[in-house]
């Protein structure tokens, strides 16, 4: 159970990363550099945590799909990127891609 409280985590600080890499312009924005940097390491951290349960493909493949989900969702809230069909016809296939993944026992 802690292994998915850490995947949770890890998840949460990767989709800072996207957000802050694209705020970071290049890494020319100090500040949104140092925030991507802290997080991916911060992410790295704890998806390493959550490795010591979850078989490593499974794992990392979770981390980075639900991670993508989230930064498209947040991308459509707060950044007016479009949602549309096809998007959310990706999500629900990397949904049912992650569920796949729980179901085959890995952690």
């Amino acid at each position: 159970m802690l292994s998915w409280i850490y995947l949770g985590i890890a998840v949460i600080f990767e989709i800072t990363v996207a957000i802050s890499a694209g705020n970071a312009q290049g890494f020319t924005k100090p500040g949104w550099t140092a925030a991507t940097l802290i997080s991916g390491a911060i992410a790295t951290f704890f998806l390493s945590l959550a490795l010591l349960e979850f078989d490593v493909g499974v794992g990392y493949s979770i981390w980075t799909s639900t991670a993508g989900v989230g930064i498209v969702i947040l991308g459509a809230i707060f950044f007016n990127e479009k949602l549309n069909g096809k998007k959310l016809f990706g999500i629900a296939l990397v949904i049912g891609g992650v569920i796949g993944l729980r179901m085959s026992g890995a952690a």
